[in-house]
């Protein structure tokens, strides 16, 4: 039996009539003269055409997948702006009202769950930022030689400043205003950094050796670090002792193994209007976004339409997004079943890789300020589990080649750390006692029970019987990396 497809009332793009009409043949002898109704650009979907359902869920899966990173970093926003003053959530991740700054004072504990594939090599920091309230201000103190880095990103997660290390980044007093601000430059501002849309983020990331003196020197340097807005600024730098923070209650998530939710299949077609007007079209989107718009202003008159929107994005979190927890899945591919990512914090209209990244590790620094490297396979193939014993190997003068520091971080099947005996979830430049080969190579252990004391230096617990993750970071990669002349070597099973 033939069945009618359910319509509702919605435009058709113009262009395709345009085309149509551009096709048709003119009569001989007539001089054709295009009129200025005809020779316009089209504006986009009219809300008068009728469309299918099945159109309505094409349109919907498609945007759940592109707009998931912007609605996430969105509802960041909105869980921010509840904060009441700088605090750490559970008593671990620093969280702050919109427009401020919170720190941490020491590595991220294994409890949390707000924020995927955390490292233990930096004292992190962040600042969600409402551009469209305010302009702020970041304060960079004098971190020596200590290496730092401050990501500030935009609500697509693109970088869009360049502060730290590698870029000699002078103390001072930096501005971040929103795409349209058009305010006064107050003296004393050492720069301005302009974001492509008006939700923008901050997260400073200092180095921490894993000694006890160290994480006490760290205290001293990561004091002047700050973010407030614009109309706070008086040209002195502000202090804090971060460790004097209040703790706020921690974010409930449905097992309390994987990462809080912060995409929702029920509500992202009643946020992403709001979304999309935060974060103006890049070149070439704007028959996206009015495509979105529509469908989404079709589905607001008709309840049944908006139900199977909602459907679709259920189903695109589940066929399309949880497979990119997994980084075997996606990635740039290298020997020994290693990937990376090119693009990082420079994704552009990237869709894939952007979202891949979102899922799995979101908010990472730009290529030239990290390379990543991810694994979830050992040298043959085969899923890392905790029921095997692995070793990494460095050959002599093969280590990462860095101008700041590496480490490789074990992270659970959900990509969080799996709690140990030795509280370790990372080895590389911040251990002072590693121990070396004879012949001058590194090898890293990697399994549930202790490889024995005198290899327990480069020991990296494994959870027992459980799949796992390995993923090496190289801060302030040297030349060899970032002409891609390295990669990690195998990870080898032991008989």
């Amino acid at each position: 039996m033939l069945r009618t497809p359910k319509t509702v009332a919605l435009a058709l793009p113009l262009g395709l009539a345009a085309l149509l009409s551009a096709a048709t043949p003119s009569f001989a002898g007539q001089t054709s003269m295009p009129s200025p109704q005809a020779s316009a650009t089209p504006a986009g979907p009219d809300g008068n055409t009728r469309i299918t359902e099945a159109y309505a869920r094409l349109v919907a899966r498609d945007a759940y997948f592109w707009s998931w990173p912007l609605v996430n970093m969105y509802n960041r926003r909105l869980a921010f702006q509840h904060a009441p003053e700088p605090g750490l959530i559970g008593g671990i991740l620093p969280v702050a009202p919109l427009n401020h700054l919170s720190m941490a004072h020491d590595y991220i504990e294994p409890q949390e769950r707000d924020i995927a594939c955390p490292n233990q090599d930096v004292v992190y920091g962040v600042a969600i930022l409402a551009l469209d309230v305010s302009p702020v201000v970041i304060q960079v103190p004098d971190f020596g030689k200590r290496f730092w880095v401050y990501q500030v990103g935009d609500i697509r997660t693109d970088s869009f400043a360049r502060m730290g290390s590698m870029y000699g980044t002078k103390t001072g007093f930096y501005l971040i205003v929103g795409p349209n601000w058009r305010g006064s430059v107050p003296k004393g501002i050492t720069r301005v950094f302009r974001a492509n849309s008006e939700t923008a983020f901050v997260g400073p990331r200092i180095f921490q050796a894993d000694t006890r003196e160290d994480r006490q020197a760290v205290q001293e340097v990561i004091l002047g670090i700050d973010a407030y807005p614009l109309s706070d600024y008086d040209g002195k730098m502000k202090r804090r002792d971060w460790r004097a923070l209040p703790t706020f209650p921690k974010r409930a998530t449905a097992d309390n193994k994987g990462e809080v939710r912060w995409v929702h299949p029920e509500t992202i077609f009643d946020e992403l209007p709001a979304v999309l007007r935060d974060a103006p079209p890049l070149a070439g989107e704007e028959g996206r976004y009015a495509q979105t718009l529509a469908v989404i202003a079709a589905a607001n008159k008709d309840p049944a339409l908006k139900k199977a929107m909602i459907d679709e994005a259920r189903k695109a979190e589940e066929e399309l997004i949880d497979p990119l927890l997994q980084f075997r899945n996606w990635g740039v591919q290298l020997p020994y079943n290693w990937s990376t990512v090119d693009n990082g914090a420079r994704f552009g209209t990237d869709y894939f890789t952007r979202t891949a990244v979102a899922k799995s590790n979101i908010l990472v620094n730009a290529p030239n300020e990290t390379n990543y490297f991810y694994q979830d396979l050992d040298a043959s193939g085969a899923r890392l589990n905790g029921s095997n014993a692995y070793t990494v190997t460095f050959e002599n003068g093969r280590l990462p080649p860095t101008r700041g520091f590496w480490s490789m971080t074990l992270y659970d099947e959900h990509h969080f750390f799996s709690p140990n005996v030795l509280n370790r979830y990372s080895l590389g430049t911040k251990n002072k006692g590693l121990k070396y080969n004879a012949d001058g190579s590194l090898t890293l252990y990697v399994q549930a029970d202790s490889p024995g004391a005198g290899k327990e230096a480069n020991w990296l617990p494994a959870p027992k019987g459980q799949d796992f993750s390995l993923f090496l970071r190289n801060y302030w990669p040297g030349n060899a990396a970032m002409q891609g002349q390295w990669s990690p070597p195998a990870v080898v099973r032991m008989p």
